[in-house]
């Protein structure tokens, strides 16, 4: 696999960023909340304010690795009626909207529902550019892989503190886009400090790969991310998002705190010289 085809469409935003001499900037929102237009809004936002690539969250009935944020407002989507056909008309109209790489956030059980090829398949046909799987291993990936490829899709799979050295090594070599650094241990959500355990794991990660690498899980502000924009390729923000939506502040909101992450990534001292 050449460099090019495995940046895929968000390594490729991705380095565009390191090339300025920061990190990219990865916003995520769960689609369907706090309803199916407010929620297409707020992502909106998210490309308004400065994001370098969105990752739209599936709702799901049984988040077990999201913070209690993210959990309310999947919770409130599906009481809304939120389904999988309404993700791909929401990925359909910000791809419309805009260039900005569209990933989907998704436990797997969904994408086997509703059948992995025809999800590809669906998937790409309305600008889609891949897939994060939090809850799916490469080797239990065969059929997505497959598929992905065949259209062309980022595979964006996980590591985190715990991972070994060869369990890195497995992982991102079934990446295609970026490699995922999950950065606290646990679930996700808003954190006041930024994990000692990202640092090594970005290092570590970068020792086995030539893909970039993105750090989530805990950023909420703009120093925040100035400092894991240091050693990182990109920088993953979630939950401060949905609490924003949570809070009532709506697209504004979210386009606010964008503008100042934004701003966060592109402080000194840059990332560059570390890439």
């Amino acid at each position: 696999m050449s460099e090019m085809v495995a940046l895929g469409k968000a390594g490729t935003a991705i380095r565009k960023a390191n090339d300025e001499g920061r990190a990219g900037l990865v916003g995520y929102l769960p689609a369907g909340y706090p309803s199916y237009e407010g929620g297409v809004d707020a992502i909106k936002a998210l490309v308004d304010g400065g994001v370098d690539v969105l990752e739209i969250g599936l709702p799901y009935s049984d988040p077990v690795m999201d913070g209690p944020a993210i959990q309310r407002a999947a919770e409130a989507a599906l009481a809304g009626g939120f389904r999988v056909k309404d993700l791909l008309r929401t990925v359909e109209e910000i791809a419309a909207y805009s260039d900005v790489p569209v990933l989907v956030m998704t436990y797997w059980n969904p994408i086997e529902r509703y059948g992995v090829d025809r999800w590809a398949t669906d998937f790409a046909g309305v600008g889609g550019a891949g897939l994060i799987t939090p809850d799916l291993i490469p080797e239990e990936a065969a059929e997505w892989i497959a598929a992905a490829d065949k259209n062309e899709l980022d595979k964006v799979f996980l590591v985190s503190p715990s991972s070994t050295d060869e369990r890195i090594r497995l992982t991102t070599s079934a990446c295609r886009g970026f490699v995922y650094a999950t950065a606290v241990m646990g679930v996700t959500g808003v954190r006041e400090t930024a994990s000692d355990l990202a640092a090594p794991l970005v290092a570590r990660t970068k020792a086995a790969t030539g893909l970039p690498v993105g750090v989530g899980i805990g950023v909420s502000n703009a120093e925040q991310a100035a400092a894991i924009g240091a050693f990182t390729d990109a920088v993953i923000v979630g939950s401060a998002f949905v609490k924003r939506l949570l809070d009532g502040e709506g697209p504004a909101g979210v386009r606010s705190l964008t503008e100042s992450l934004a701003e966060g990534v592109r402080r000194e001292p840059s990332a560059a010289a570390g890439r």
